[in-house]
């Protein structure tokens, strides 16, 4: 059924502004979310948001409650919101995060938020699947070396330091400037900027939106956006191929040459290279 619909939706997806927002967990990715709404829709924009939530690695639950901090926006016929579980896939995004973007391309959205796990030093995939990626920091959560080992230096088009009305926030914004400042862009590269805000009181959110608008027009204007979204497809459509690739190696024959092909490795009647040519 998901093929048929996907066949069915792709000639209305491409329009909408996917932005990625990521962090450490604690740094307010819910609450500067809601305030993206806010702002996003005083400005006349159609909003859905994709919260994905970790997953039990011992009951395989999720709490799916992203959504409380996200209220203010229930009754608004302009938002839609929708919590996912990872199901433990790494990356700080689900699986079926990319079927679920195109159907709510599809559906007229002029923007949707996808808000990662927060988990670790290994959401980076959101890059990936966004336009526009805002990494959310905030003071007392590490410092700029802590950053640059999770990564996040290399995935942002946006850094935004919440939290601004606690102390520490200006040493935090000067570190990520120093930092990023040291990274080698080529001419007409995008320099992502650096804003501080309080998303619980809203404060620098309308500065964040200006700058997530500038980076649009920098995208269409670089060609950029297009290489991005060619970048995606690629990785779905790679995906999708090993998915099917391993469905197959678990049907009735397949899956005892596999065995078969273990069987001799463990053996070492062949190694794991020629069984994994065998088996292709």
């Amino acid at each position: 059924m998901l093929p048929e619909l996907t066949r069915i939706l792709s000639p209305y997806a491409g329009h909408a502004r996917i932005i990625g927002l990521t962090g450490s967990p604690g740094v307010g990715k819910s609450t500067s979310t809601n305030a993206l709404i806010g702002e996003l829709r005083r400005r006349d924009q159609r909003v859905a948001v994709l919260a994905v939530d970790p997953s039990s690695p011992f009951s395989g639950g999720a709490l799916l409650g992203d959504r409380i901090r996200m209220g203010d926006h229930v009754l608004d016929p302009g938002v839609f919101i929708r919590s996912m579980a990872a199901r433990g896939h790494l990356g700080g995004l689900a699986w079926t995060t990319p079927q679920a973007l195109r159907v709510l391309d599809a559906a007229g959205f002029d923007v949707v938020l996808v808000e990662t796990v927060g988990v670790g030093q290994s959401e980076v995939e959101v890059a990936g699947q966004a336009d526009t990626t805002i990494v959310l920091l905030a003071p007392g959560m590490g410092d700029g070396i802590q950053a640059a080992k999770a990564g996040i230096l290399e995935i942002g088009d946006l850094y935004v330091v919440n939290k601004a009305d606690r102390e520490g926030a200006d040493k935090v914004r000067r570190d990520l400037r120093s930092m990023l400042g040291l990274a080698e862009r080529r001419d007409g590269a995008w320099k992502p900027p650096v804003l501080k805000t309080t998303a619980s009181t809203g404060d620098g959110v309308e500065e964040v939106v200006d700058a997530i608008e500038e980076h649009g027009a920098w995208l269409l204007e670089s060609g950029e956006l297009t290489r991005r979204r060619v970048r995606r497809a690629r990785n779905e459509i790679e995906t999708l191929a090993m998915t099917a690739l391993r469905r197959r190696w678990g049907t009735v024959g397949e899956s005892d040459r596999l065995d078969d092909l273990a069987a001799a490795v463990v053996a070492g009647d062949t190694d794991p290279y020629a069984a994994a040519d065998s088996l292709l």
